[in-house]
């Protein structure tokens, strides 16, 4: 099996990837990663605030009600990230959602919502199939042959949250294919590391013209859903990262593109701190239902 190199943006490789520097299991880099320093905390900090939501009396009869709560903070919440900060209610009310660009982004946001569970058998065989799904989605009515497939060299990327160096398209085209290797052959790290990796290589490599954060986001929805963590998608991690803000969201992207071991589990905290952040949300929403206040 291939062992993906985790490379800093400018293409050339920040440092020996961690397996190589911790001694764990170098046929296996993700697992290696769950062996960072503080990383064990923040995978264990994740399974008890989802448990608690998970535990909650209100899950045992209202679960679909929170799954769709969740699904359209966490839209709102990704598409906030993306430059479309609008209402919870504004969301909830709106119906047409293709008006002007903010607008936009939030139709694409809500269609992405929808499209990732429907996309988990598929992403166990062929992750790149599904994130080129998950861009001719986002780019629904966008007439362009670069949707649904890997930017080409030359292609600009609109992005404005990510401004890092642009890796070209031959360094994004090896390492989408030997990330979907890892993924395909499987990890023994837990979901919170390879979700975290996932999320991170996306929006380090930003592999298509438009919409990155947004896929990289619903792609590590998939992965938290289809890993079992949290299998009814309650636990919106969209909604923390942008609680957390936007300098953070960069500032712990600039770890993970360092490939410095602190700055990986850096970025590996922040996404437990999203993840943790996403529990509370749903389990305020269980209590507000239990009141019979929403």
């Amino acid at each position: 099996m291939r062992r993906v190199v985790l490379m800093s943006t400018t293409g050339a490789t920040a440092e020996p990837p961690p397996s190589s520097r911790t001694g764990v299991n170098r046929q296996d880099p993700l697992a290696a990663l769950g062996g960072l320093p503080s990383v064990a905390e923040s995978v264990e900090s994740v399974r008890k605030a989802v448990d608690r939501v998970y535990g909650h009396r209100i899950m045992r009869r209202r679960s679909n009600a929170i799954t769709s709560e969740a699904a359209l903070r966490g839209a709102r919440a990704s598409a906030a990230l993306s430059g479309a900060d609008w209402a919870l209610e504004e969301v909830r009310r709106r119906t047409d959602f293709s008006g002007d660009d903010e607008a936009r982004v939030l139709g694409a946001a809500l269609r992405l919502t929808a499209e990732a569970g429907q996309l988990l058998s598929v992403w166990r065989q062929s992750p790149l199939r599904v994130l080129a799904r998950l861009h001719l989605v986002a780019a629904a009515g966008t007439h362009d042959d670069a949707v649904g497939r890997p930017r080409q060299e030359g292609e600009e990327v609109d992005e404005p949250l990510i401004d890092l160096p642009l890796p070209g398209a031959d360094e994004v085209s090896g390492r989408l294919e030997g990330l979907a290797d890892l993924l395909i052959a499987g990890t023994t790290a837990p979901a919170l590391v390879v979700a975290a990796v996932v999320h991170g290589e996306l929006l380090a490599l930003r592999p298509f013209v438009s919409h990155n954060g947004l896929v990289a986001r619903a792609a590590e929805r998939i992965v938290l859903v289809g890993s079992g963590l949290d299998p009814k998608s309650i636990c919106p991690a969209e909604v923390g990262y942008a609680e957390l803000g936007t300098d953070a969201y960069r500032a712990a992207l600039d770890g993970y593109v360092s490939g410095t071991a602190e700055g990986m589990a850096a970025w590996i905290g922040h996404c437990a701190q999203a993840v943790q952040l996403g529990a509370r949300e749903s389990t305020a929403v269980c209590e507000a239902l239990q009141r019979g206040a929403a």
